[in-house]
This record gives structure tokens, sequence and C-alpha cells, in this order.
């Protein structure tokens, strides 16, 4: 099974991030997880970037707030899925970080989730890498079916609530 990258711009947003490798290791998927930065350490993030197919990896995942270009380097340094993860900043509640992954010229893409969206990040790239991986893609089935059993029974609680009224 191919790994996931998770890379983040500093150590202050492992917070965030904490939450995209609990879903990895849920899923059994292999990880490594690394801080570097788009803009103190561009030549680490592009070495890293070009090497990581032929270093296992199968997606990267990339956080990082305010100018938050780390997603777009490592992604203009590879053909593997690059997913952004904007952090909020005490600035602009991250908004400033949204549109920098999100806004990437033609042919740099950055799939982007929203806002601290570590775990929708790290269900994406399980996503991806159950393209090819029929045990990943029955655990996402899997998974999906337990939401879908959850809200009916949210329903048929509500629904009881509704009556006694």
């Amino acid at each position: 099974m191919k790994k996931v990258a998770v890379i983040m711009g500093s150590d202050s947003d492992f917070p965030i991030v904490s939450g995209a490798v609990k879903t990895l290791k849920e899923y059994g998927v292999p990880f490594e997880v690394h801080i570097m930065s788009a803009h103190r350490t561009p030549e680490k993030a592009a070495e890293f970037s070009a090497n990581a197919k032929e270093n296992g990896f199968g997606v990267i995942i990339a956080a990082a707030g305010k100018a938050a270009h780390l997603a777009g380097v490592l992604a203009a340094h590879t053909t593997i899925p690059v997913i952004g993860i904007p952090i909020k900043s005490s600035t602009l509640d991250g908004l400033d970080a949204l549109l920098a992954t999100v806004q990437m010229p033609k042919g740099i893409p950055v799939a982007t989730v929203a806002i601290d969206g570590a775990d929708n990040a790290a269900i994406l790239a399980v996503q991806m890498l159950a393209l090819s991986d029929d045990a990943l893609a029955e655990k996402l089935a899997q998974d999906k079916m337990k939401m879908k059993d959850g809200v009916a029974k949210k329903d048929a609680a509500i629904q009881e609530k509704v009556a006694e009224l």
C-alpha cells in the first residue's frame, strides 16, 4: 500500500493535523508526518515532493495557514495528488489560507478541504488510495453505512421527542 505524507508548515498546525493522523491510523494507512515551509525551507519541500512517488507515497496532505503556499509548492514538484488543509489563523479566520490553497494556476491542482478540515483530508486521501485497494474501499463503504445508520437512529429518536410534545 502506498503511504500518505502529512506535511505541515509549522508545529503549531499539529493540533489540527492530528485529526488526519488519527483517521489514517484508523484505516491502517501508512504515513509520515513532517514540518516543511514553503517560505523558510522551499528547497526541502521541493526535494521531498519531487521524490515522493519514488519514496512510496501515493498522496500528500499539506496543512498551512496565512499565506499557505505549502500545498502549491509541493504540487508544483510532483505528479501525485496533493490535498491542502487551510489552517485558521488569528487574523483572517483562515480565509487567507483557504484562498491561497484553493486558487492554484492551471496545471498545478491542489484538492482543498474546509478550513481546519484535517479529517476530511485524510478520508479523501484514503479514497484516492482505495481506487487501487479493494480492502480500503470496503472499509470506506462500511463507514458510510455506519454514518447512514447513525442518522437513521437520530431521526427515530427525534421523532419520539416530537411525538412527546
